[in-house]
């Protein structure tokens, strides 16, 4: 298998500790791929018409995307049914922690486009402000709602815990930990884990 994309993004490190948390971390070729908002990847296009990354292409040459897919079939071939349970209520309720997870990793990522990629006198200071409140509402329905969950490892935990490290390393000032001591204990105690470590964020 050939996963295509940079550890950077939070969507490629969570196929990536999800790998290594069902066994397959070593069986996992990489393509350092990176992409920008203006700029068409040419290597990536000719194996995903989304032009995004994660792309994970199997061992039969089929590629796969996005990385809710990949992390999906990670489990599925490794035979894992811990991290996406297939009970249904336990399932879904993964699944919807994991989109909480998704979705602070969506507003982080776009947060640092608008503000490190975008020409100065173009980014959207309602949108930028818009983006800080949904994501501190996300942390705080997190420290209230979801910390019996985080106590266990699944796509969802993965999510979570990929996404904070990601804002820890590209928008410090966010300061998620602000009275927040139940979530910010889940991430020092997940951050430790041997998936994560070996995918730990570098400075490109």
């Amino acid at each position: 298998m050939k996963l295509h994309g940079d550890t950077l993004s939070p969507f490629v490190r969570m196929c990536l500790v999800t790998a290594h948390e069902v066994g397959l971390g070593t069986k996992i070729q990489r393509d350092i791929s990176r992409v920008d908002p203006t700029t068409v990847n040419a290597g990536l296009a000719a194996v995903s018409p989304v032009g995004k990354v994660p792309v994970l292409v199997t061992d039969h040459n089929h590629p796969l995307y996005d990385s809710r897919v990949i992390i999906e079939y990670l489990c599925h071939v490794s035979g894992n049914k811990t991290l996406i349970p297939d009970d249904g209520v336990k399932r879904f309720r993964v699944l919807t922690l994991a989109a909480l997870g998704q979705a602070i990793a969506e507003a982080g990522v776009a947060w640092r486009y608008e503000t490190a990629v975008r020409p100065q006198g173009l980014q959207w200071r309602e949108w930028m402000d818009r983006q800080r409140l949904r994501v501190a509402a996300e942390f705080d329905d997190i420290e209230k709602n979801w910390i019996k969950d985080l106590a266990e490892v699944t796509a969802g935990t993965i999510a979570v815990a990929v996404a904070l490290s990601y804002i820890d390393f590209r928008i410090p000032d966010w300061q998620w930990r602000t009275d927040r001591p139940k979530l910010q204990a889940f991430h020092d105690a997940f951050s430790d884990r041997p998936s994560m470590q070996a995918t730990a964020l570098k400075a490109a």
